[in-house]
């Protein structure tokens, strides 16, 4: 079979084809099947549905791990390895002061709907997040923000009252994403934005559908995917068996360690075991008796064995922490020796504390696996200093956001802290721990008057240490990201810096 060049009349080279290789090539083509052909979709899999679309006016991590860097972006994006990279701005720079920041903005990007985005837009996004009725889990990012100037559509200057170290890499968080004007108040149910994926349809209670940006400003950057659809399955067997049968290409966060080893030997799927920010922490309403006296919470740590917990509440897979910082994070300290497993001490501070025999009080505990499972290891810890704790299930994230964050009518609740490098919501007031320590503050405050690395890392080391030892919640573990996918997936997140499904670089193996 002989393929001759020629050049067509338009001078555009072609090639003709004999009718025997013609129809030989047709053969060839007939008997591919789909399976062959190549993949541009995904079905990814979540625990938890999300409450909304829009991470700029609600805190649930869903939210953003659906939308976040797929259909929302950022001044600036947080990568893989956790660093700051540059996003939809392109360029910035500090004054000398620390009090000015100015953005030079990508120009040619248009939002989902059109509408350019330019400095009145990302003006917009800010005073919206900044305002006096803004709704934004992470209004206080934008606390500082004293004035906002456009001096041209390729410009956005921020005035600062204080000098705020950790605002570039706030700015790359979910709840600082840019949002059209003319939209922004549909977001929650129709989100648009600028980024490589476009959203197409939410159907409640089952999954969310979006398909590849084909004018998608960042050409380096756009989506290998034509279209991706995330699934929401709560229950861990359904999970697996979805997996199993194919229904799933991946389960990123997988909920169900225990079931982990049932993928051993598949040959289609992998297992990843990585990193995140996921903080298990017992949480004490630090304004109510007996967990106002720092005896009783010292006992309650000291009661505690936290490989114990690991094994009973996430099947050993997890890393012990003695403050509210994980590994990952920039000056961490191990703390876990600050009030190491000890039964007999913790009697004692409880009989110091006034409470020889014991006292009996209520955690409120999430359908979350890892929290009732933690808190029956704990019940048993707790029973063996004479402590009784009653265990009642709460219902996340309505029944838990009203009762623990909202009325904090609660003794001890029990939750993964997912946001990075949160250790200052101690220093937040109100917050559900009604923790009060000045000095905890003050280090908070000392923190952000300084953009340098190492000396952000030593307060932050002298914030561990305050939080180990005055222990407002009970340090338990840091969960791993449990993940299960098709081996001919790439570009998966194996590690999670900041919670997310960033999909613009994931594409199928050929």
């Amino acid at each position: 079979m002989m393929i001759k060049p020629s050049f067509a009349p338009s001078g555009r080279f072609v090639r003709r084809l004999s009718l025997g290789a013609a129809l030989s090539a047709g053969l060839v083509m007939a008997a591919m099947t789909p399976a062959e052909a190549a993949n541009t979709t995904l079905n990814l899999g979540m625990s938890v549905e999300p409450t909304g679309l829009d991470p700029t006016i609600a805190a649930p991590v869903a939210i953003g791990q659906v939308t976040w860097q797929n259909v929302f972006e950022g001044l600036v994006r947080i990568d893989q390895a956790g660093k700051v990279q540059p996003q939809l701005a392109k360029s910035w720079e500090v004054s000398p002061d620390g009090l000015t920041y100015t953005f030079k903005l990508q120009t040619g990007v248009k939002f989902h709907d059109g509408e350019a985005f330019d400095a009145a837009s990302a003006k917009f996004s800010l005073d919206r997040a900044r305002g006096a009725d803004s709704v934004n889990p992470q209004k206080r990012f934008f606390a500082s923000i004293a004035s906002i100037a456009t001096p041209d559509a390729e410009t956005l200057v921020l005035h600062l009252s204080a000098p705020t170290g950790s605002l570039i890499y706030w700015l790359g968080w979910p709840a600082s994403v840019m949002v059209a004007p003319k939209t922004a108040a549909d977001d929650k149910v129709t989100p648009i934005g600028t980024g490589p994926f476009k959203f197409v349809s939410w159907a409640k209670g089952d999954r969310v559908e979006l398909i590849r940006n084909a004018d998608y400003w960042n050409k380096d950057a756009a989506a290998k995917l034509d279209k991706v659809t995330f699934r929401f399955i709560a229950d861990p067997q359904a999970q697996a068996a979805a997996l199993k049968s194919g229904d799933l290409d991946a389960f990123p966060e997988f909920a169900a360690p225990e079931l982990m080893s049932s993928f051993d030997g598949d040959a289609r799927l992998v297992t990843r075991i990585g990193n995140t920010e996921l903080k298990v922490v017992a949480g004490m309403n630090n304004a109510r008796k007996p967990f106002d006296d720092k005896r009783v919470r010292q006992a309650l740590m000291m009661a505690i064995d936290r490989k114990t917990v690991i094994d009973g509440a996430w099947s050993g897979l997890g890393t012990p922490i003695g403050s509210h910082y994980t590994p990952n994070d920039p000056g961490y300290q191990d703390m876990t020796g600050v009030l190491p497993y000890d039964v007999e001490k913790a009697k004692a501070l409880l009989a110091e504390a006034g409470y020889p025999n014991g006292f009996t009080f209520t955690i409120k505990s999430p359908q979350m696996a890892y929290a009732p499972r933690s808190a029956q290891v704990m019940q048993a810890m707790f029973a063996e200093i004479g402590v009784t704790m009653n265990i009642e299930p709460t219902e996340f994230p309505a029944k838990w956001v009203q009762d623990i964050m909202k009325d904090r009518n609660f003794d001890m609740t029990i939750v993964a802290h997912a946001e990075p490098l949160d250790i200052d919501i101690y220093a937040r007031d109100p917050y559900y721990f009604n923790y009060k320590n000045p000095a905890f503050n003050a280090l908070m405050k000392k923190v952000q008057e300084t953009a340098d690395p190492a000396a952000q890392n030593a307060i932050y080391a002298q914030a561990q240490k305050i939080l180990a030892e005055d222990v407002p919640a009970l340090y338990l573990f840091v969960m791993p990201k449990l993940g299960v996918w098709d081996r001919k997936l790439k570009g998966l997140w194996e590690n999670e810096p900041i919670p997310s499904n960033v999909l613009s670089g994931v594409s199928w193996e050929e």
